[in-house]
Protein backbone atom coordinates (compact mmCIF):
# COMPACT_ATOMS: atom_id res chain seq x y z
CA UNK A 1 0.00 0.00 0.00
CA UNK A 2 1.29 3.43 -0.90
CA UNK A 3 -1.10 5.68 1.01
CA UNK A 4 -4.62 6.35 2.24
CA UNK A 5 -6.18 9.60 1.02
CA UNK A 6 -8.37 11.46 3.51
CA UNK A 7 -10.58 14.36 2.40
CA UNK A 8 -10.65 17.25 4.88
CA UNK A 9 -12.24 20.69 4.98
CA UNK A 10 -9.38 22.36 6.86
CA UNK A 11 -5.87 21.01 6.31
CA UNK A 12 -4.32 22.89 9.23
CA UNK A 13 -6.92 21.58 11.66
CA UNK A 14 -6.65 18.03 10.32
CA UNK A 15 -2.84 18.02 10.57
CA UNK A 16 -3.11 18.64 14.32
CA UNK A 17 -4.88 15.31 14.79
CA UNK A 18 -1.87 13.47 13.41
CA UNK A 19 0.86 15.68 14.89
CA UNK A 20 -0.54 16.76 18.29
CA UNK A 21 -2.62 13.69 19.14
CA UNK A 22 -0.62 10.92 17.48
CA UNK A 23 2.88 12.43 17.51
CA UNK A 24 3.48 11.94 13.78
CA UNK A 25 5.36 14.33 11.52
CA UNK A 26 4.11 16.01 8.37
CA UNK A 27 6.44 15.61 5.40
CA UNK A 28 5.81 17.80 2.41
CA UNK A 29 2.95 20.06 1.50
CA UNK A 30 1.98 21.00 -2.02
CA UNK A 31 -0.79 22.24 -4.24
CA UNK A 32 -1.70 20.03 -7.20
CA UNK A 33 -3.40 22.47 -9.56
CA UNK A 34 -4.60 19.72 -11.94
CA UNK A 35 -6.59 18.08 -9.15
CA UNK A 36 -7.58 21.30 -7.36
CA UNK A 37 -6.15 20.16 -4.02
CA UNK A 38 -3.64 21.07 -1.37
CA UNK A 39 -2.06 17.97 0.16
CA UNK A 40 0.26 16.92 2.94
CA UNK A 41 1.84 13.54 3.51
CA UNK A 42 2.28 11.95 6.91
CA UNK A 43 4.53 8.86 6.89
CA UNK A 44 3.27 5.89 8.90
CA UNK A 45 5.53 2.85 8.66
CA UNK A 46 6.03 1.97 4.99
CA UNK A 47 2.90 3.89 3.94
CA UNK A 48 1.56 7.39 4.28
CA UNK A 49 -1.60 9.24 5.17
CA UNK A 50 -2.40 11.86 2.53
CA UNK A 51 -4.62 14.70 3.72
CA UNK A 52 -6.45 16.44 0.87
CA UNK A 53 -8.09 19.88 1.08
CA UNK A 54 -9.91 21.29 -1.94
CA UNK A 55 -8.63 24.52 -3.45
CA UNK A 56 -11.82 24.94 -5.49
CA UNK A 57 -15.47 24.57 -4.42
CA UNK A 58 -16.08 22.63 -7.66
CA UNK A 59 -13.04 20.35 -7.22
CA UNK A 60 -13.36 16.60 -6.72
CA UNK A 61 -12.47 16.73 -3.01
CA UNK A 62 -15.02 19.49 -2.33
CA UNK A 63 -17.66 17.46 -4.14
CA UNK A 64 -16.66 14.31 -2.21
CA UNK A 65 -17.00 16.12 1.13
CA UNK A 66 -20.32 17.64 0.09
CA UNK A 67 -21.70 14.20 -0.72
CA UNK A 68 -19.98 12.02 1.93
CA UNK A 69 -18.51 14.32 4.56
CA UNK A 70 -14.85 14.28 5.60
CA UNK A 71 -13.05 10.96 5.71
CA UNK A 72 -11.29 8.30 3.68
CA UNK A 73 -11.56 9.20 0.01
CA UNK A 74 -9.28 6.61 -1.59
CA UNK A 75 -6.75 3.85 -1.03
CA UNK A 76 -3.61 3.90 -3.15
CA UNK A 77 -1.56 0.89 -4.15
CA UNK A 78 1.96 1.27 -5.48
CA UNK A 79 2.76 -0.30 -8.84
CA UNK A 80 6.11 -0.61 -10.61
CA UNK A 81 4.75 0.14 -14.10
CA UNK A 82 1.48 2.05 -14.20
CA UNK A 83 0.99 1.72 -17.97
CA UNK A 84 1.32 -2.05 -17.71
CA UNK A 85 -1.05 -2.18 -14.73
CA UNK A 86 -3.66 -0.10 -16.59
CA UNK A 87 -3.35 -2.28 -19.69
CA UNK A 88 -3.85 -5.44 -17.64
CA UNK A 89 -6.94 -3.95 -16.00
CA UNK A 90 -8.36 -2.89 -19.39
CA UNK A 91 -7.82 -6.41 -20.75
CA UNK A 92 -9.77 -7.75 -17.77
CA UNK A 93 -12.63 -5.36 -18.56
CA UNK A 94 -12.19 -3.32 -15.39
CA UNK A 95 -13.88 0.08 -15.49
CA UNK A 96 -11.31 2.88 -15.10
CA UNK A 97 -11.57 6.57 -14.38
CA UNK A 98 -8.13 7.14 -15.93
CA UNK A 99 -7.02 5.12 -18.93
CA UNK A 100 -3.71 7.00 -18.94
CA UNK A 101 -1.62 8.11 -15.97
CA UNK A 102 -1.72 11.68 -14.75
CA UNK A 103 0.41 13.78 -12.41
CA UNK A 104 -0.17 13.26 -8.69
CA UNK A 105 1.23 14.74 -5.51
CA UNK A 106 4.84 14.03 -4.63
CA UNK A 107 5.77 13.61 -8.30
CA UNK A 108 3.89 10.32 -8.59
CA UNK A 109 2.12 9.10 -11.71
CA UNK A 110 -1.40 8.06 -10.77
CA UNK A 111 -4.60 6.58 -12.19
CA UNK A 112 -7.91 5.68 -10.59
CA UNK A 113 -10.06 2.57 -10.90
CA UNK A 114 -13.78 3.39 -10.92
CA UNK A 115 -15.42 2.58 -7.57
CA UNK A 116 -18.22 0.73 -9.37
CA UNK A 117 -15.60 -1.87 -10.30
CA UNK A 118 -14.37 -2.26 -6.71
CA UNK A 119 -17.50 -2.49 -4.54
CA UNK A 120 -17.58 1.24 -3.86
CA UNK A 121 -13.90 1.77 -2.99
CA UNK A 122 -11.97 4.38 -4.97
CA UNK A 123 -8.62 2.75 -5.70
CA UNK A 124 -5.64 4.71 -6.95
CA UNK A 125 -2.66 3.16 -8.67
CA UNK A 126 0.54 5.02 -7.86
CA UNK A 127 3.93 4.78 -9.55
CA UNK A 128 6.88 6.47 -7.84
CA UNK A 129 10.37 6.60 -9.27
Amino acid sequence: MDHIGIAVKDLEEAKKIYTDLLGLEVHGEEIVEEQKVKVVFIPVGDSEVELLESTDPEGPIAKFIEKNGEGIQHIAFRVDDIEKALEELKQKGVRLIDEKPRYGAGGARIAFIHPKATKGVLIELCERK
